[in-house]
This record gives C-alpha cells, sequence and structure tokens, in this order.
C-alpha cells in the first residue's frame, strides 16, 4: 500500500547497516524486497529532486508502508525549495530526510547540486537549517571525502563543522572522492581510490557524530570490520547484485536471534507482492530485474537470470516465468 499521511516512527534509526540510494536501482519494488529479509536495515530511497517533487506530474513520494525505516534522499541547493520537499516528506511518513552531496553526474552539477556543493558548505549549512526547521525527523548528509583537487582532510572537515553547526549531527561518507570534470558517474564510483582511513579519522576527531561508511563493501564480514570503528555502513552495489547477503544482517550485524530466510521462502514471501502488482495492471519485468541476483552463487543461479531476464518483458507475462525459472535451475 503507498503512503499517504502516516505518523513517521519516533525510536532512534538503526544505522549500522543501510542500503544506499541508488537511481534505477532502490525503487520500491527493490526496496520491498530488501525489507523481507532483513527487519533492521535502513533503507533510502533513490535520489528524487527538489524539482520532480515540486514541479513534476508523478507521485515521486509514493512507498509500501513496509519499508520503513525509510530515508527520502533528495538532490537540490535551493533552501526554499528542500523546505518545502521536507515538508511534504515529513507528512508522507519518512523517517529521515538525506541530502545529496555525493553524485558526481554532469546532470547534477548543471542542477547545481551533489558532489559539487562540497565545495559551498555554507549553502549546504543553508539547506540543513531550512529542513531542519519544518522537519521534526532527522536530517542527514551524504558526501565524498573530497573533490578535484579539494580532497585534503582539512577540506574534508571544514566542511562537515560548516553543515554540523547547522544542526547535522549525522554524516554518510562515500570514502572516495569525486572528480566533477573527465569521470563518469560509473567512473567515479571504481577509479578514485578508497581511502577508509580518512572517514575513521573523522570519527576519531568528531565522536559525537554519526558517521558511516559507504564505497566498495562487498560482504557482511567487511560491514564488521567498519563498525569496529564507525556507527553504520552503507552498501550500494553488492546489496543490489546480490540481495540474498541482507538475509543475515538482523542475525550477524544486529544481534537479533532469529532464523535466516531461505531463498526460496524470500521468494514465496515475495510473490503475493508481485501478484497485487500485475493485477494493478504493472508489468512483471519491472519488479524481476531486481531479482536476478537472488541465486547468485547457486547451481543453476545463471538459468534462473537467462530464463527471467529473456521472459519477463514479454506483454501478459505472470508469475508463470518465475515460477518456471526456479524449476530451470533443478531440472
Amino acid at each position: 500500500m503507498s503512503s499517504q499521511n502516516t505518523k513517521s516512527s519516533v525510536k532512534p534509526l538503526n544505522r549500522t547497516f543501510s542500503i544506499a540510494p541508488m537511481l534505477d536501482w532502490t525503487d520500491r519494488h527493490y526496496r520491498y524486497l530488501a525489507r523481507l529479509m532483513s527487519a533492521e536495515l535502513l533503507l533510502y530511497t533513490e535520489m528524487v529532486t527538489t524539482g520532480a517533487i515540486i514541479h513534476g506530474k508523478g507521485d515521486y513520494l509514493a512507498y509500501n508502508e513496509e519499508e520503513h525505516p525509510l530515508a527520502l534522499q533528495l538532490g537540490g541547493s535551493n533552501p526554499h525549495d528542500l523546505a518545502i520537499c521536507a515538508k511534504q516528506a515529513v507528512e508522507r511518513g519518512y523517517d529521515e530526510i538525506n541530502l545529496n552531496v555525493g553524485c558526481p553526474s554532469d546532470r547534477v552539477q548543471s542542477g547545481r547540486f551533489g558532489a559539487c556543493l562540497m565545495a559551498e558548505p555554507s549553502l549546504v549549512a543553508e539547506c540543513v537549517t531550512a529542513m531542519r526547521a519544518v522537519a521534526d525527523i532527522p536530517v542527514t548528509v551524504k558526501t565524498r571525502i573530497g573533490i578535484d583537487e579539494q580532497d585534503s582532510y582539512e577540506f574534508l572537515t571544514e566542511f562537515v563543522e560548516t553543515v554540523r553547526d547547522a544542526g547535522c549531527d549525522t554524516f554518510i561518507v562515500h570514502a572516495r572522492k569525486a572528480w566533477l570534470q573527465g569521470l563518469s558517474p560509473k567512473e567515479n564510483r571504481e577509479i578514485p581510490p578508497l581511502d577508509y582511513d580518512r572517514v575513521y579519522q573523522l570519527k576519531r576527531d568528531y565522536p559525537d557524530l554519526s558517521i558511516s561508511i559507504n564505497g566498495g563493501v562487498k560482504s557482511l564480514e567487511e560491514c564488521k570490520v567498519h563498525l569496529v570503528k564507525l556507527d553504520g555502513v552503507m552498501v550500494g552495489r553488492e546489496a543490489y547484485q546480490n540481495p540474498y547477503i541482507l538475509a543475515k544482517v538482523d542475525q550477524q550485524l544486529c544481534g537479533l536471534d532469529k532464523p535466516v530466510l531461505s531463498r526460496d521462502a524470500v521468494l514465496e514471501k515475495f510473490i503475493p507482492y508481485i501478484e497485487k502488482h500485475l493485477q494493478a495492471g504493472g508489468r512483471l519485468n519491472h519488479i524481476t530485474r531486481h531479482m536476478t541476483g537472488l541465486f547468485q552463487g547457486e547451481v543453476g543461479s545463471r538459468i534462473w537470470r537467462r530464463y527471467i531476464s529473456e521472459n519477463a518483458h514479454k506483454p501478459g507475462s505472470g508469475i508463470e516465468v518465475i515460477e518456471q525459472a526456479r524449476k530451470n535451475m533443478t531440472s
């Protein structure tokens, strides 16, 4: 069920493990699947621009009630517009508002938001102040460790201190700098070297801030290493391409004593949601594109992936495509 005017949760958010906002990937179908596997992880929407929310014709704030806890990631640099969107986010029941100060794409720069805002910490502070004035939920910032030639530790701490003084006490730090010129967004996720130690240093120097790390994390074992020194870990591509790693988050990272769902149990719990989507006129491949990695590492996973990729997009495709793909794995 899509949210309307629901009250946001009041208990403090568990930031131990979160899934990064990823454009075209972390839509509400993927987030529903992720939530089936972990009750504790913190979900983030894809980045939504203030312009889309204020002027767009669609409902860019819709989500499934089951996704909570859920953060809305906003892209923008106009404090007034961000405040409008933050107010709507509160009214719609979101649990956190996150400002994107990390995306390096050309489209984002031309709109004066994303990673280029690291060069304007006072403006980011104004944005945070404006959103906090209308929101009784956390306002957080996702950032890089630097941009272009501005990549000293002093540059990072000046940014963090300025934004902190505006009332932001939670930072998610992608442990790479961003090259605003010359690299594509994909290259910016891979080419600039990771510098985890710089994020560790930030937490040591600012122990009262909540610092989560993002970038290059591929396993829960790696998460455990980071969590010794930090408040949280945000995982991106691995959580999408190999989603079953989420099935053990509650047990291994959050200390909950409960059984781990099998892949087939996850699939079984997801089927009613898919059927509801189809009954409402939705297309099967809008959901199955998020499921192709569910059996990664298992015998027959390529058969699963290929059958779904070749058949889910066809007109009239239904649950039988998923059932047949699973059968083909063992035949």
